[in-house]
């Protein structure tokens, strides 16, 4: 029985953003918006928080990959456009989408609103796309 699970989550890239924890960086990257956002504010559960995730790293890469889907469309690339580029859209490009791409571009990721919003959203998203990009390449080799 072949028990492989395509990687979507990466411990290590887990471990880099925990590095940043107290701000939600890895809670946001593992799918785990609400507590992610809990931790930005009250930085990392007043530090608290931010050392037992520590040791909860692996179990939260764990749970994404078997959550959210793989495919051509790469998690961690997704991650660092947003986080870098995110308020110029190019994590949208990124995904084929261009005309929301394009309007991220042209008003600074909607006013950074938008950047927000894909900061909750973004594993959603790519998951999205990985299985239409899964689901039209299967219809296609149907004939």
């Amino acid at each position: 029985m072949n028990t492989y699970q395509p990687q979507t989550h990466s411990t290590t890239v887990g471990y880099i953003c925990w590095i940043f924890g107290f701000f939600g960086a890895h809670r946001f990257y593992f799918g785990r918006p609400i507590s992610g956002t809990i931790w930005a504010f009250t930085l990392g559960f007043f530090l608290i928080g931010w050392i037992v995730d520590l040791f909860l790293i692996p179990s939260m890469s764990r749970t994404a990959n078997l959550r959210y889907n793989s495919g051509p469309y790469d998690f961690n690339v997704a991650w660092v456009l947003l986080t870098f580029l995110g308020m110029f859209g190019i994590h949208r490009f990124y995904m084929g989408k261009w005309l929301t791409g394009a309007l991220w571009f042209c008003t600074g990721g909607l006013f950074m609103l938008g950047y927000l919003y894909d900061m909750w959203t973004l594993n959603a998203q790519v998951s999205e796309c990985n299985h239409e990009a899964y689901a039209g390449h299967s219809a296609m080799s149907m004939g």
